[in-house]
């Protein structure tokens, strides 16, 4: 199918993005690395009046060390954050859950802001800035802002960024000192998670010190699995205590029934790959 027709701008600065975004007003839409949009644009799921391209921004780009946190640009490819020693070194999780997202065409033109934006439950990076506490740097007619990404995250393809509003950048705290994990399973590769788990541990003589789980297509927006969370801090560091912990992962979740998985299976799914994720990222095997 061939989409509508629209107006592009190709802004060079931010300050002209947010200005081409408020005058296009509630039909304007943002390009980014086009991997979620112009599929919608074929299909005629999105009909924009003006398509605002950001890949003229450079300043967008990039990952730097800000002290106990990296700010990664909002249009940083997905094959970039892969190559970067930062993220390598101080935020693996977020690594390792790009590495399964799409296919290596997508993840070369992909961007980490526009998949956090298109906010689809079912995507890889939303569980994860969920389990890591990430902020979001926003821009837009009023300035600056910072949104917590658990707020950022309001609905299935919904996010709380307002009117002429754009993602410019991630905060991510860095994960020194803990052991990361994302377990995920689909359909087939490639294709998007029918379950998902971001997990990040932490030990302590033997004991889990921290722990951060989030849960990927177990409801409208990504899920924060407190109840496991809660199981396992203070616990021993043994396949017996995870297990257990694990068993609440579907607590708190609504997850959905479509065309690939029951709500019920989906549930099994969340505790399965919980215990594997929370016992890779622990270091956590049987004796």
């Amino acid at each position: 199918m061939i989409p509508v027709s629209f107006e592009y701008a190709k802004p060079s600065t931010v300050d002209d993005a947010v200005r081409a975004l408020t005058d296009g007003g509630d039909d304007a839409k943002v390009l980014a690395g086009g991997q979620s949009l112009i599929p919608m644009l074929r299909l005629r799921m999105a009909v924009p009046t003006l398509l605002v391209d950001l890949g003229g921004l450079g300043e967008l780009r990039g990952v730097r060390d800000d002290g106990d946190a990296l700010v990664v640009g909002a249009m940083t490819r997905h094959a970039d954050l892969l190559r970067d020693p930062l993220v390598r070194d101080h935020a693996p999780l977020l690594a390792q859950a790009t590495e399964t997202v799409a296919d290596r065409q997508v993840r070369h033109l992909g961007t980490i802001g526009g998949s956090l934006s298109h906010a689809d439950p079912a995507g890889d990076l939303p569980s994860v800035a969920i389990a890591l506490d990430v902020s979001f740097e926003v821009v837009g007619p009023g300035g600056w802002r910072t949104i917590p990404a658990a707020d950022f995250f309001v609905d299935f393809l919904t996010t709380s960024l307002g009117d002429g509003e754009l993602l410019a950048a991630l905060r991510v705290p860095k994960q020194d000192g803990w052991g990361t994990h994302y377990e995920k399973f689909s359909r087939v590769a490639q294709a998007w998670a029918i379950v998902g788990v971001a997990a990040a541990v932490r030990r302590e003589n033997g004991m889990i010190a921290g722990a951060r789980v989030a849960l990927t297509n177990m409801g409208s927006r990504p899920v924060r699995a407190r109840a496991v969370e809660e199981a396992l801090v203070g616990a021993s560091a043994t396949v017996d205590a995870v297990s257990s912990a694990a068993g609440r992962a579907a607590e708190g979740a609504d997850p959905p029934t479509d065309v690939w998985a029951s709500a019920a299976y989906r549930s099994h799914l969340a505790t399965v790959l919980t215990r594997r994720a929370v016992a890779a990222a622990g270091g956590i095997h049987a004796s």
